[in-house]
């Protein structure tokens, strides 16, 4: 590990990974805990979510003005967010005041009281959020896409979750809920600025150090993916569509190469469908893919957006450059610029306290140790051409491929029967 990079374990289990960064006068903590939505029963679908959203509505001595306010003293910014895996609760701040919100956060987190009149008005916030992501497609259509890769599986589901499951939660659910999950052997804090390890190791024992109990086991079943194909009915001016198939989990080595691949296909202006499918033929606003991954599986994605009438077009040129990765092996010059691109973005991104907190947290999480940006580089510079056409041939066969679309699929059904029938019978073609 560097010297600059440092971990330590508290009494009680509690994991601190730092990062010093002596050029800047801020500090980002992150407290992520193993507590996202893919860990819920069905019945208590957004459960984590809900939670994360109630952790600021007050504690024994604070309201959840209060907690605004204090935050607002220090000149903090504060918040969370929940995916399938984490629930991560978040501060930057003056290094100077680096204390004082770690006695915020702890606050919010060891001391909260859930009380009834707040969790009502919550539900309500929460059923508005609900409503809101319903009027928006091109992040409705990704969910959509999981649901239909891992269907039956939590990975499938928003984390959000469902008006249904939100309303039915009770206050005993959300406290069982932390008590299976926010202890502090199932957590990781994570800081990055001007801060000394040591320091933050005292100052993190004294405010959380007392936080007692294990976590209950929760036995996670890996996802079986499937492919199938999915539209929804909803009056858009667009289409949106998702093509893809299954990725890599976190831990693979062969993550890397996934992530060149897709810097390639749909990384960036110069990519090979921004080009062929939005500057050559102008069929669309907006086409991107992207690879997600968790412990144990990942989807790799492709996102556009379109005019109704020129669905079926986008789809067969989109699968026709997938086919292209996995019959043709990518250019020297291609691979070279790729490789330049995707290493300026690691680097560009990992200039702020916020983001090296973050890669501090995921590396902890899902590897165990500190991935370093010089290792992240070296990995990107050994991809090979024939590497990439092999992860192309793996990850695209036909009979692996799904789709999932949401757009004006009206009565007569034959927009959604042409969508259907362009990746159907690439898929029969091609098998």
């Amino acid at each position: 590990m560097r010297d600059d990079i440092a971990k330590s374990v508290l009494g009680n289990g509690l994991r601190v990974v730092t990062e010093r960064m002596p050029q800047v006068r801020t500090a980002a903590m992150g407290i992520w805990v193993n507590a996202g939505s893919r860990y819920e029963p069905a019945s208590q679908h957004g459960i984590s979510h809900f939670l994360e959203h109630l952790f600021f509505k007050g504690t024994a001595s604070r309201t959840a003005l209060e907690i605004a306010q204090a935050a607002d003293e220090i000149g903090g910014q504060m918040n969370a967010f929940t995916d399938r895996e984490q629930t991560v609760f978040y501060v930057k701040v003056l290094s100077a005041h680096f204390e004082r919100a770690v006695e915020i956060v702890a606050d919010m987190l060891l001391r909260s009281t859930f009380a009834p009149d707040a969790i009502e008005r919550e539900r309500q916030v929460i059923a508005e959020e609900i409503k809101s992501y319903e009027d928006a497609p091109d992040e409705l259509v990704q969910d959509l896409f999981a649901q239909t890769v891992w269907n039956g599986h939590p990975l499938g589901r928003p984390v959000i979750g469902t008006l249904a499951t939100v309303n039915r939660l009770t206050r005993d659910d959300l406290v069982q809920h932390v008590h299976q999950f926010y202890r502090p052997g199932n957590v990781v804090v994570s800081v990055a600025g001007d801060i000394d390890h040591a320091e933050v190791v005292e100052v993190l024992g004294r405010h959380f150090g007392r936080w007692e109990g294990a976590a209950s086991p929760f036995a996670a079943d890996p996802p079986r993916p499937q492919a199938d194909l999915a539209t929804r009915l909803k009056e858009t001016e667009q289409v949106h569509l998702c093509l893809g198939t299954q990725g890599r989990a976190q831990g693979d080595e062969a993550r890397y190469t996934l992530s060149l691949l897709d810097h390639l296909l749909g990384g960036g202006m110069s990519s090979r469908l921004f080009q062929e499918i939005r500057e050559k033929r102008g069929l669309v606003y907006t086409i991107t893919s992207y690879a997600s991954s968790y412990r144990d599986g990942g989807l790799f994605v492709i996102y556009a957006g379109m005019s109704p009438d020129a669905g079926p077009e986008v789809i067969r040129l989109t699968l026709d450059e997938v086919e292209k990765m996995t019959r043709e092996p990518v250019e020297a010059s291609e691979l070279s610029r790729a490789k330049e691109s995707l290493k300026g973005s690691l680097m560009l991104s990992l200039e702020s306290t916020g983001s090296r907190m973050s890669v501090l947290a995921r590396s902890e999480i899902y590897h165990g140790r500190q991935i370093t940006l010089d290792e992240l580089i070296a990995k990107v510079d050994a991809v090979t051409a024939a590497d990439l056409q092999q992860m192309a041939a793996e990850l695209f066969q036909p009979r692996r491929l799904s789709m999932a679309a949401i757009g004006p699929f009206r009565s007569d059904g034959a927009l959604a029967a042409s969508m259907r029938e362009a990746f159907a019978s690439y898929v029969e073609a091609k098998a």
